[in-house]
């Protein structure tokens, strides 16, 4: 792969010394391309290393898989879902521009609107969903202390939490790096403690005493951790990685991103694995508030350290999701500065916290399951990025990414039309896992039974293989139908 020449490591810029990035969706200037790949450890993570993660073996194990299973599928799934974050990564290095900027070159200019939108939509949505987490943890343990708990707690916990959280987001990259290098040590610390707390309520004999599960079965929790961890983050992956130096190793930025992110979901889903097997009565509560149910375990004195670092572990992670949704919005044609978008975000954010918490009577369930349903297009999207990478031996032609006329064009109908694909075959092998609160969305499924694979009420129904096969066709379509495409636009003049 052949790079551009690589600049001498320059001073810190005065752009980068300020309290708020005013970059946007803009070439990264040489002169504060400043990082290094083991700097993308921090930032995946601080935004990671939260006990939310315990949380996840309690849907590991809705799956009807025993303990072995359970770890084997863990290990895989988050790994390999961050390894593709990492691949993306490298987009950042090879073009200094945030991701959705970056898949212009496959989606063309105005062609990456499509997934676009969707990246912008499920970005606002998960993040949303880690605030109102944040809030439901402090009222619950609030409650536990005998501090109140009600309306009033709650309030003061949604007004905290949204500053924070739009707060570092408005300030930008250098402060979000040097924030989540600091909650990195103290989420870290606290998340530490509360293993040593809850090591004492494991029994090995009831954890390895649950029976094995169908294939079926496992390839549902390999899903639901990949989508949960690593493809929740990938249409945001190469945000972080446009400040990496241009002589940084692509293999570097792959290994630090995919072990910055994997390092803690995958040894906190393992301690779940053994605390929740042992202790089932913890299922039920998990699933309407995760943080405030691992809470109820703790001694009292332990319950204010333990609620602030599980909250800053999910602001940080809402940090991220917030300051790239806000690029995402400026690539759409939004155009307002940075912060001004980032503060959008974060309004649109604290609102829905706001109607969840207090006002809706029903909409945990509804909410996810249109995350869940927006998973399958971001996965056939990815697919075709991850090829996109592996397909270029050159870096992108920066001005070309902001010019309809250039070299990547108006709109790639190619690419456009394997994502359509992607996820029309992908939401026809899926079933919406909240059917009950949300039957507006139970259309998806519709080529279960076509397929020989047992209808909606099937036991391959509950695999979610949609989400694979959207980012399979996603990724082998585009690695056929762009090669052509990427070497025509490499062999092009620059302008």
């Amino acid at each position: 792969m052949s790079q551009t020449s690589p600049a001498a490591a320059p001073r810190l810029s005065e752009t980068e010394r300020r309290l708020v990035e005013t970059n946007g969706i803009e070439i990264i200037a040489e002169a504060e391309r400043t990082a290094s790949p083991h700097d993308l450890f921090w930032p995946w993570f601080a935004a990671n290393i939260s006990v939310f993660g315990i949380s996840y073996a309690s849907y590991v194990f809705g799956f009807g898989i025993s303990f072995a299973q359970a770890v084997l599928v863990t290990v895989l799934g988050v790994v390999a879902s961050f390894l593709a974050c990492g691949i993306i990564a490298i987009a950042g290095k090879r073009g200094s521009a945030p991701t959705m900027v970056l898949s212009r070159a496959a989606f063309g200019v105005n062609g990456q609107k499509v997934p676009g939108v969707f990246s912008w939509l499920i970005s606002m949505g998960w993040e949303t969903f880690l605030a109102i987490m944040a809030v439901l943890a402090t009222a619950t343990v609030f409650t536990q202390l005998g501090w109140g708990g009600g309306a009033l707690t709650s309030v003061l916990a949604c007004a905290v939490i949204a500053a924070l959280i739009v707060g570092a987001s408005v300030a930008g990259y250098h402060t979000i790096m040097r924030m989540q290098s600091v909650l990195t040590w103290l989420t870290g610390a606290a998340t530490i403690a509360y293993i040593l707390m809850t090591l004492d309520r494991i029994d090995l004999a009831a954890v390895t005493s649950r029976e094995a599960g169908p294939v079926e079965a496992v390839i549902g929790a390999l899903v639901l951790l990949m989508t949960g961890f690593g493809l929740g983050w990938i249409n945001i992956a190469a945000d972080w990685s446009r400040y990496q130096r241009r002589d940084a190793s692509g293999g570097a930025i792959v290994l630090w991103n995919t072990l910055g992110g994997a390092l803690a979901p995958t040894l906190l889903v393992l301690y779940g694995l053994l605390l929740i097997g042992s202790q089932p009565e913890l299922e039920e509560g998990i699933v309407n508030d995760p943080i405030g149910t691992l809470a109820t375990i703790l001694p009292i004195w332990f319950l204010v350290p333990f609620l602030l670092a599980a909250v800053l572990a999910l602001v940080s992670g809402a940090v991220l999701g917030i300051y790239s949704s806000g690029l995402t919005l400026l690539s759409l044609g939004i155009d307002i500065p940075r912060p001004a978008a980032a503060l959008i975000d974060g309004t649109i954010l604290t609102l829905g916290t706001i109607w969840v918490v207090f006002f809706a009577q029903s909409f945990l369930a509804p909410f996810q399951s249109f995350l869940i349903t927006l998973g399958v297009p971001i996965a056939a999207w990815a697919g075709i990025l991850m090829a996109d990478v592996a397909l270029r031996r050159r870096d992108y032609d920066e001005q070309a990414l902001f010019n309809p006329r250039g070299r990547y064009g108006d709109w790639n109908w190619t690419a456009v039309g394997i994502m359509v694909l992607a996820a029309v075959v992908g939401w026809g092998l899926v079933i919406n896992t909240f059917a009950d609160a949300a039957a507006w969305n139970n259309w998806q499924g519709y080529l279960l039974g076509p397929l020989g694979l047992g209808g909606k009420e099937g036991t391959w129904a509950w695999a979610n293989l949609g989400v694979l096969v959207a980012l399979a066709i996603g990724f082998v379509g585009w690695l056929v139908l762009g090669r052509a495409i990427v070497r025509r636009q490499e062999s092009e003049e620059r302008v």
